[in-house]
C-alpha cells in the first residue's frame, strides 16, 4: 500500500529502512548531524521536517529540530524528484533548485549519504 511523500508514515518508513541498509549505514557511520528540511509549494502546503544521524542511527520525523545545524531549502516539485533519484542533490544545489542554511561544509561531508538514500529507499512505495 502506498504512503503518502512526506507524511508521518513516510517519514516513519524512511527512517526504518535508512537505519536497516547496509549501504546507508556504511556511508553514516561516525558522522553526526542534525538536519532541517524545508519544503515548499506542497499539495498541502509547505512542510518541515527533520533527520539527524548520531552513532549510525537515523531519526526522521516531521516538524521542527532545535540545534539544526544546516537548513535545506527546495520546492516539492524538486524533493519528489530527488526522492526518485531524478535529481541528484549537489545538481539540485548548482542549479538553485536547493538551497543551503547554516553549515554548509556537514553538508559536504553527507554525500556519501546522501547517494545512498535513494537505493535505500528503492521499493518504498509512493504516493507522490
Amino acid at each position: 500500500m502506498a504512503v503518502k511523500f512526506l507524511s508521518d508514515e513516510y517519514l516513519s518508513q524512511v527512517q526504518d529502512r535508512l537505519n536497516a541498509h547496509d549501504g546507508f549505514q556504511s556511508a553514516v557511520k561516525g558522522q553526526s548531524a542534525k538536519l532541517q528540511q524545508e519544503i515548499t509549494g506542497g499539495p498541502d502546503g509547505d512542510i518541515r521536517y527533520w533527520v539527524s544521524i548520531d552513532g549510525g542511527k537515523v531519526g526522521v520525523g516531521g516538524g521542527s529540530l532545535d540545534g539544526a545545524e544546516a537548513t535545506l531549502v527546495q520546492s516539492y516539485e524538486t524533493a519528489v524528484a530527488m526522492a526518485k533519484g531524478e535529481l541528484a542533490g549537489q545538481a539540485a544545489f548548482m542549479q538553485g533548485k536547493l538551497k543551503i542554511q547554516g553549515n554548509l561544509m556537514k553538508i559536504m561531508q553527507l554525500q556519501g549519504a546522501f547517494a545512498s538514500m535513494v537505493p535505500a529507499l528503492e521499493g518504498l512505495d509512493v504516493q507522490y
